[in-house]
């Protein structure tokens, strides 16, 4: 089998790929109105994999799965952080300006909880 690359925007598929023995090569990041990150996998026989999964005959271990999705999930979260470390920190600095922050509402006291 030829080895061959494809890239995708699903991380189900891209979890599937993972499965089956495909080896992650890059993530992208695209910004056209909302950030759109892509994975793009190497490995013999993708070609064949992708049909498998578009017809819906693909058949994975469900742990393996799983465990194939979180690990998508945590590198693209990583790569994310990793993109822009500032907004997390310009958001904080923008509350506190404002005088406010996430969690600035009074909340009532309810019933339930009994007053202390």
């Amino acid at each position: 089998m030829k080895t061959n690359s494809l890239e995708t925007t699903d991380i189900f598929r891209g979890a599937f790929f993972l499965c089956k023995g495909a080896e992650l090569s890059q993530v992208r990041f695209r910004n056209n109105g909302k950030r759109i990150a892509s994975f793009l996998f190497a490995g013999a026989g993708l070609d064949q994999l992708d049909k498998d999964y578009m017809n819906g005959t693909a058949r994975v271990n469900p742990v393996q799965f799983r465990e194939s999705l979180n690990r998508l999930r945590d590198i693209l979260f990583e790569n994310l952080r990793k993109d822009s470390p500032a907004s997390s920190r310009l958001r904080r600095e923008e509350a506190a300006a404002s005088g406010g922050t996430r969690y600035d509402r009074k909340r009532d006291d309810r019933i339930h909880q009994g007053r202390r």
